[in-house]
């Protein structure tokens, strides 16, 4: 999917909402969406679908203006998952799911057993299966979220829609959430997400669109868009961003430190300087394995070594490589790596030259 110049405001001539919104997302991929509250999050994935038509500019799917693409065929390759509500609904939560199913069988027909196994499965995988009978006027507002995400997936989409799907929502549940997403991405489902937690996006999201104010976004890959100086034009908080390590891999978090002086110049953050740094990578998933390739090759410019070895008695693929480039690049490839499920990562950094001219190592004066 992808939106080209979008311009929206509710009035002819009222305020810019949304002004020249422009993004795309690939198959496979994740996409966050970020920005304060009243920013126009919301408004932009109604735009997006058709809810609410753009003043000027267009939304594409596989290059075609949704516009022109009839209901049921739209709504066979997207499913949208609003804000949970407290429901007043008499529907129990397994009837609620199998709405979800509603483009892949007529008006007055019966689901099949392929439908049925369909829903029986989402519930599984979302643990909301001993929900099954309950009325989804009986159960909690991030239950209710939780049957909302279970009634998109039935329907099989290739991009999935959701609006702050982790808010209501408990530790457990966020996480089920986040690698829900993680998996169909890897599954080659495409997923655009909006969401108050810039970590999520950081952990998650290949891509991120990022709400600056006056309806203006930036967008590119998430950790050159998620910075320190960005957060503190978006929302007005002076931030940190952190790393947690686990024994696994690494993880980047978000903490946001005090008000920001919005009269106060943000100090540029980010590097182009060339670094020597090795990025340590263990995993035991094939189709990640192929991915990992993939980045290799987009990223060879700064590749100067490396090796790769099965350890076939843990059922695991260990590759070590040896990059000398931008660090920025670095950052972006370890980032890219990181959002891989079933992939950890570590990246070591030579130590910056103490020499008079400054600057990090590169590879030559390391050897």
């Amino acid at each position: 999917m992808s939106v080209n110049n979008g311009v929206f405001s509710y009035e002819k001539n009222g305020r810019i909402i949304l002004n020249e919104i422009n993004f795309s997302t690939k198959e496979g991929e994740i996409m966050a969406i970020l920005g304060p509250n009243g920013a126009g999050k919301t408004t932009l994935l109604r735009c997006m679908m058709g809810f609410l038509k753009w003043n000027s500019g267009t939304s594409k799917l596989d290059d075609t203006d949704i516009r022109s693409i009839p209901a049921r065929e739209l709504w066979k390759h997207v499913a949208y998952v609003p804000q949970a509500r407290q429901a007043s609904s008499a529907y129990s939560v397994q009837e609620t799911v199998m709405l979800g199913r509603g483009s892949h069988f007529g008006l007055l027909a019966q689901p099949s057993e392929k439908d049925i196994k369909k829903v029986n499965e989402v519930m599984e995988r979302l643990h909301i299966a001993h929900l099954a009978d309950k009325r989804c006027s009986e159960i909690s507002g991030g239950e209710l979220q939780m049957v909302l995400i279970a009634r998109a997936l039935a329907s099989e989409p290739q991009i999935l829609i959701l609006d702050e799907p982790e808010s209501n929502l408990d530790f457990r549940n966020q996480l089920l959430v986040l690698n829900t997403m993680s998996e169909l991405a890897v599954e080659g489902m495409s997923c655009i997400f909006n969401t108050h937690f810039p970590s999520h996006a950081l952990q998650r999201a290949a891509k991120s669109l990022l709400f600056c104010g006056d309806g203006k976004t930036l967008f590119g890959d998430t950790n050159e868009i998620v910075t320190e100086e960005n957060i503190e034009k978006a929302f007005g908080v002076k931030a940190v961003i952190g790393e947690i390590e686990t024994p696994e891999t690494v993880l980047h978090d978000v903490l946001p430190i005090k008000l920001a002086d919005l009269n106060e110049s943000a100090e540029e953050k980010g590097s182009n300087d060339k670094r020597l740094a090795v990025v340590a990578i263990i995993t035991g998933s094939y189709e990640s394995g192929e991915k990992i390739n993939r980045l290799m090759h987009e990223y060879a410019r700064c590749i100067v070594g490396r090796m790769g070895m099965p350890y076939h008695q843990n059922g695991v693929y260990i590759i070590n490589v040896i990059l000398d480039g931008a660090e920025k690049d670095i950052q972006t490839l370890s980032h890219k790596l990181s959002i891989l499920p079933g992939v950890s990562v570590k990246t070591t950094y030579a130590k910056k030259d103490s020499s008079e001219q400054g600057g990090a190592l590169t590879f030559e004066q390391y050897i």
